[in-house]
């Protein structure tokens, strides 16, 4: 840049300190796609923590239950096909999923990916535990009310997730395509 430019096209000292921290941010979201284990483990340690910090300050139970309700809707997007069959005006619209043995392998496809839901989940579970600092969060409520209703909530919603699953017929659990072994090499050579 010249001198004669004007200061104001220069980018911010602020703008600078945000871009190189989205910038690490996204280096560390990178080195960890591949992970899929330590990263559950990780999301479940911040889960363990904010259960922690919430027995240990005996409040913040509305925060706890719209958590709650919020990761139980990450999980049914997790388990939900990404072209729900239900939604289909004609059945062979769209991808479907194979219904007999010998039909072509189709990977099932999820509304909400594995990554998504690992980072919307470690996302709510800080801003959960951040809000447990703030006084303004701690509505005054009667907490088994509230653990009956996600009790509630969640049968209800799970049962008819179950009766989806079952009615069109997948599983939302693909381990790929079945691999099929051939004869065992024995070493021998065989003349003929």
């Amino acid at each position: 840049m010249s001198d004669t430019e004007p200061i104001a096209s220069q980018p911010s000292v602020l703008y600078k300190a945000y871009r190189r921290i989205s910038e690490l941010h996204q280096n560390a979201l990178d080195k960890a796609t591949p992970h899929s284990g330590p990263r559950w483990v990780t999301c479940c340690i911040l889960l363990v923590l904010y259960f922690v910090r919430v027995y240990w300050a005996q409040g913040w139970y509305i925060v706890t239950y719209a958590l709650g309700i919020y990761l139980l809707n990450l999980f049914i997007a997790f388990l939900t096909p990404q072209i729900d069959p239900a939604l289909l005006e004609d059945p062979d619209d769209g991808p479907s999923l194979p219904t007999k043995a010998n039909e072509e392998f189709k990977p099932f496809m999820r509304r909400l990916p594995e990554f998504k839901f690992w980072y919307s989940a470690s996302k709510a579970i800080v801003i959960a535990t951040i809000c447990t600092f703030f006084e303004v969060f701690n509505v005054p409520v009667f907490w088994p009310i509230l653990v009956m209703y996600f009790i509630i909530l969640f049968t209800i919603t799970m049962k008819r997730q179950i009766r989806h699953m079952i009615k069109y017929r997948y599983l939302p659990f693909s381990y790929g395509k079945a691999k099929y072994k051939g004869k065992e090499d024995t070493g021998k050579v065989v003349s003929s």
